[in-house]
This record gives structure tokens, C-alpha cells and sequence, in this order.
């Protein structure tokens, strides 16, 4: 079975658990990233990515270097942006149109994850969808927990198949 981590990260936290479930199944991963990025300083980076979530804006991605079409397991990650998922994330799976997968779904939050893995699942209809989880500030509140988390939801998931 093929399996593949994709992932949005601006500030490190969705790639730290990525990078920890990949490891932990051995996955492929598929880093998005946008052509232009936004500022990872300052307040702005919430107002922009918060506006760019609610109003499910599809900023370009530079060229993906695996074709998701060729895996049978994708796990799908992202930050909580206005409790959704990343415009960067809505690219890609507005471009990537995924049938006929097993899909699960991570997210990263720094307070309410809102409906962002329902979000993501409405988004996948045609898919099977294993399972979700959620992450609170992965690399500051107990990191190694929080990757330890990770391993052990993305191991349960190999099993369920």
C-alpha cells in the first residue's frame, strides 16, 4: 500500500506532525507551498490567512513534486485558519480531485479547531474517510507528547486497514 502524507505549514507546527506520522508509517510526504506566501510575522498573518480561509481563495502552489493519484493512503494536514482549513489546502484539493481513497485527516490549532477536519471531509465526499485528529500547539505544549500522539493515531490507523 502507498501512502502519503500531505501538508500546509506556515509556522512549523502541521510539519512537525507530518513529518512524525510519515516517519511513523513510512509515508511519502507532499509539503504545499504557496507561490507567494504570507507573512509569518505579525498580526497580519491571522487577518490574511483568516480571509483567505472564509472566503475559500485558492492561492497557487508551486509545482508538486508526487502525484496523489498514485497512493491508496493519504493523510491530509493542516493548520486551523478562521476554523478551517489553509487556503493552500484548499488548492490543493480543489485541484486534486481524490476518489476512491483512504483518507485521514490532521489538523494543528492554537485554540478551537472549529470545523476544520468536518470541513475537509465534506470537501472529500467519494473518499473513505478513517479517522481525524487535532494537535494544540504541537511544538510548544508538550512537543514530544504531541509527536508521540501522532505516531501512535497514525499506527492505529495502518491497522483499521
Amino acid at each position: 500500500m502507498k501512502k502519503l502524507v500531505v501538508f500546509y505549514s506556515l509556522e512549523g507546527n502541521t510539519k512537525y506532525i507530518a513529518q512524525a506520522v510519515a516517519e511513523a508509517i513510512e509515508a511519502d510526504l507532499l509539503e504545499l507551498k504557496p507561490v507567494k506566501e504570507i507573512s509569518k510575522k505579525g498580526l497580519f498573518r491571522y487577518l490574511h490567512g483568516g480571509k483567505q480561509a472564509m472566503r475559500k481563495e485558492q492561492p497557487p502552489l508551486l509545482s508538486l513534486d508526487k502525484d496523489p493519484q498514485a497512493y491508496d493512503l493519504i493523510i491530509i494536514g493542516t493548520p486551523v485558519w478562521a476554523w478551517t482549513y489553509s487556503a493552500p489546502l484548499h488548492t490543493f484539493l480543489s485541484q486534486n480531485r481524490l476518489e476512491h481513497k483512504k483518507i485521514a485527516l490532521f489538523c494543528c490549532h492554537g485554540g478551537d479547531q472549529g470545523k476544520t477536519c468536518k470541513d475537509m471531509e465534506n470537501i472529500l465526499i467519494g473518499n473513505e474517510i478513517l479517522g481525524s485528529c487535532d494537535f494544540l500547539n504541537p511544538l510548544h505544549k508538550n512537543a514530544e507528547q504531541n509527536k508521540n500522539k501522532a505516531c501512535k493515531w497514525a499506527q492505529d490507523l495502518i491497522k483499521q486497514l
